[in-house]
């Protein structure tokens, strides 16, 4: 046998073991042996540099050191998942599915929602390329080299499953390593883990990887992307993935019918304490491709997925203060401080209490015994008060009337569930708050600012709003606080770098109240310029698909403010990006302008989201359901028979793919 084969011969041997003892869970192999063979292989690839593999399992024990983690675009977007907390949620959904699918026959996978960070793995050639964190699902921290030493991750796969695709999963700490990662702290006089999660996520940002591999991480697979019609179900694909290396969690279910997913739901609810690992719900999944491809996605979640959350847990705990939080809208939101009590593995003091409605309707005052559980098992919330234990002194809570931070009057507009302080540009949490919305990743994205380092700015004097932050200079910062050339230099060139950000991100930086990403994004592509947008009247602007009241007075209330409008001129002197670009004009007509599309079926010329793309670069709009206002439907093989029929009744034009490439072109 020579050199090459030996090496090669190890390797493979070595992942088996892997597989089988941390997939599998089924050691075939003593740790010592294990160990014996893994040095032997670092010693022959030591002697034999030519040989070389990134992906050999010795690279598992780490020991590259990254200083930071690189921000990374998706190529897939990772949507999140919308929640539903009973029973009468989930069959809701499947009513709004059934609406868009008709009467198709619809299998669900159901599978358990692990309690970890959400991660995104690339493959090529069957190899292990990048892991990158879920981030804010458009982008996310490259974290490789970190992901590469756990061990349920093949790094080679075992056969022909796929060349090129992603695969999605959590990476958990299973309850056992937690314990026993507490158990050495303890030893060590250390404080210990709070919980789980956060350790995993913790884990993932140190900078040696060596350290990440004596951690005892895992990681759960839940969804592959990948182009292409090798498989026609999410289970048969999870179940190839398996096959494949990947460690796809046993507890999978296929369930034919909602009564069914019913059935999972109670069983895992109460014997989800009996597992490995944390859990807080069930995600059910439409089984085939195709229909999910047919029912696409909201702008924030699949719709063809769900989330049943189990039920929070609760605990009781006394109620000291309630203060005022003020946000950069200026919004008002009363905050329960309370005696510090542990609740699903983290301590809470704080409770948000939402606005002076929510407070009145639940009776709330200070020194009450209250019971906190935590939403969607993340954000503490008062859901009751005691009242068997409310001290007998007790008095209802008179809301604030002035700004905390300012002493302003606040107001609340008609059918506002919230108290507002009016002084936008003199209120100090407000004009941080508008910075840090600015800088931030989803708008500007501007790389060494920071909200520590906004707050030493604004001490310093050198910032007032954000259009401040195009006016300094590299000598201005040094002298602050824990500030150095380099990162001083790193800081001037991010803010040059987002005077490149598309208009649409710079007009949700903005903050104008109600404009999100979304209402950004359709702004930007109606009015193509914010010229054209500040002088839309009230009328114009609801005429804009998706654009309400509520939201068209906004923009008139911004767009008449004369600090606004300064803004906005600074701005453009400093050469953001305030207008639809030449190239996005270039990509852009309007041959397709009020009209409704629906696509439906399966082509081959383009995919669906290169089709649904074509319609609203070109002015149209794209719909998941027929009705009255669709125009057409564009329809591929295998179009449902169901929409076939509402379209024939409906009178409705049917075109083929070929057809709508000819308009548009």
């Amino acid at each position: 046998m020579t050199i090459k084969e030996k090496i090669n011969s190890l390797r493979e041997e070595l992942n088996a073991h892997n597989f089988n003892y941390y997939v599998l869970d089924n050691a075939t192999i003593s740790d010592f042996n294990f160990d014996i063979k893994l040095k032997e292989l670092e010693k022959l690839e030591k002697e034999n540099p030519d040989f070389f593999d990134e992906n050999s399992p010795s690279q598992r024990v780490g020991g590259i050191v990254t200083k930071n983690f690189e921000t990374t675009t998706h190529q897939n977007r990772m949507y999140s998942l919308d929640n539903s907390y009973s029973k009468e949620d989930l069959l809701d959904w499947e009513k709004r599915i059934q609406k868009i699918l008709g009467n198709l026959e619809i299998e669900y996978t159901c599978e358990l929602k692990y309690d970890g960070v959400s991660i995104n793995i690339t493959y090529k050639k069957g190899k292990f390329v990048k892991a990158v964190t879920r981030g804010d699902g458009l982008q996310g921290d490259d974290v490789t080299q970190n992901v590469k030493t756990i061990r349920s991750i093949p790094l080679n796969l075992k056969n022909d499953f796929l060349n090129d695709f992603e695969i999605r999963g959590e990476i958990i700490l299973p309850l056992d390593g937690f314990r026993k990662m507490n158990e050495e702290r303890a030893e060590n006089a250390e404080e210990e883990y709070r919980n789980p999660r956060n350790t995993a996520s913790g884990s993932l940002k140190l900078q040696d990887s060596a350290e990440v591999a004596k951690r005892p991480l895992d990681c759960l697979l839940y969804q592959v992307v990948a182009s292409g019609r090798k498989y026609n179900s999410h289970f048969e694909l999870l179940e190839s993935a398996r096959k494949a290396g990947f460690k796809v969690p046993n507890t999978m279910h296929l369930a034919t019918s909602i009564e069914d997913v019913f059935e999972f739901v109670n069983h895992w609810d109460s014997k989800r304490h009996d597992l490995p690992y944390e859990t807080d719900g069930i995600v059910i999944k439409v089984n085939n491709l195709q229909q999910q491809e047919e029912l696409g996605y909201t702008s924030k979640s699949p719709r063809w997925a769900i989330a049943y959350k189990f039920k929070a847990n609760q605990v009781s705990t006394i109620l000291n203060e309630i203060t005022y939080q003020v946000g950069r809208t200026g919004a008002i939101t009363p905050v329960a401080n309370l005696v510090p009590v542990q609740l699903a593995g983290t301590t809470v003091k704080r409770a948000s209490l939402h606005n002076a409605d929510q407070i009145e309707k639940l009776d709330i005052r200070e020194g009450d015994t209250v019971f906190v559980e935590k939403g969607g098992e993340i954000i503490p919330k008062i859901i009751a008060v005691d009242f068997t234990k409310r001290p007998q002194n007790s008095s209802p809570k008179i809301y604030a009337t002035h700004c905390p931070e300012c002493n302003t009057a606040l107001i609340r507009n008609e059918g506002d569930a919230k108290h507002y302080c009016p002084n936008e540009f003199g209120c100090a949490p407000q004009i941080a708050g508008r910075i840090q919305h600015f800088i931030s990743r989803k708008a500007m994205n501007i790389e060494g600012l920071g909200a520590e380092t906004i707050d030493l700015l604004r001490k310093g004097g050198l910032i007032e709003n954000y259009a401040d932050l195009y006016d300094l200079k590299v000598e201005q910062i040094i002298p602050l606080e824990r500030m150095a050339e380099k990162s001083a230099q790193n800081m001037i060139q991010g803010i040059e770098k987002s005077k490149k950000v598309t208009f649409e991100k710079v007009l949700f930086a903005l903050g104008i109240r109600f404009v999100g990403e979304t209402v950004a994004k359709k702004l930007a592509k109606h009015f193509k310029s914010i010229d054209n947008l500040m002088v839309a009247d009230f009328e114009t602007l609801i005429s804009v698909d998706e654009i309400g009241d509520r939201i068209a007075q906004s923009i008139i209330d911004f767009s008449n403010n004369l600090g606004n409008i300064k803004l906005i001129n600074r701005l453009k002197f400093n050469g953001l990006q305030l207008e639809v670009s030449e190239k996005q004009h270039e990509n852009q007509s309007n041959k397709l302008i009020g009209q409704i599309f629906v696509v439906s079926g399966v082509f081959y010329q383009m995919s669906r989201d290169e089709l649904k793309k074509a319609i609203e670069v070109n002015g149209g709009k794209v719909s998941s359901s027929i009705s009255k206002k669709t125009n057409f439907i564009i329809a591929g093989d295998n179009m449902g028979p169901s929409k076939l029929e509402k379209a024939q009744e409906l009178e409705i034009s049917i075109i083929s793919e070929e057809d709508f490439i000819n308009i548009i072109h």
